[in-house]
């Protein structure tokens, strides 16, 4: 059996493309509490804490961020302010990866966000 180069392309890339794993849905707040439990939600030029009571706090770029989170169905509920401004409330998706977490708006129909958990 002749090989072609496309093939063998694929292949050899298949191998030496790293196994990310899969994002899985976060469902409850006793999953989501655990997961943030002690850790920041860090990207660039942003750190969160997302604290057991109900509080967030943290920088992004080089203005305070302070809030408030409950969970509601399957959603992580929230109301931010950034800078002094009110970014408003928002029922938002959580899918998590290990060190990684993706946030994302408008229960999961928006735009989404993606952090890791230092």
């Amino acid at each position: 059996m002749k090989l072609s180069f496309a093939s063998i392309s694929a292949c050899v890339l298949a191998l030496a493309t790293p196994a990310f794993a899969d994002y899985e849905q976060v469902t409850t707040k006793a999953d989501f509490v655990a997961l943030v439990a002690g850790k920041s939600l860090t990207r660039p030029m942003v750190k969160l804490s997302v604290l057991p009571n109900g509080q967030i706090s943290g920088m992004g770029a080089v203005w305070e961020i302070t809030g408030q989170w409950q969970w509601k169905g399957n959603y992580l509920c929230r109301s931010l302010e950034w800078g002094g401004d009110d970014l408003g409330y928002n029922c938002q998706s959580v899918e998590a990866d290990g060190a990684k977490m993706r946030i994302t708006s408008d229960k999961g129909t928006g735009q989404s966000a993606e952090f890791r958990l230092r």
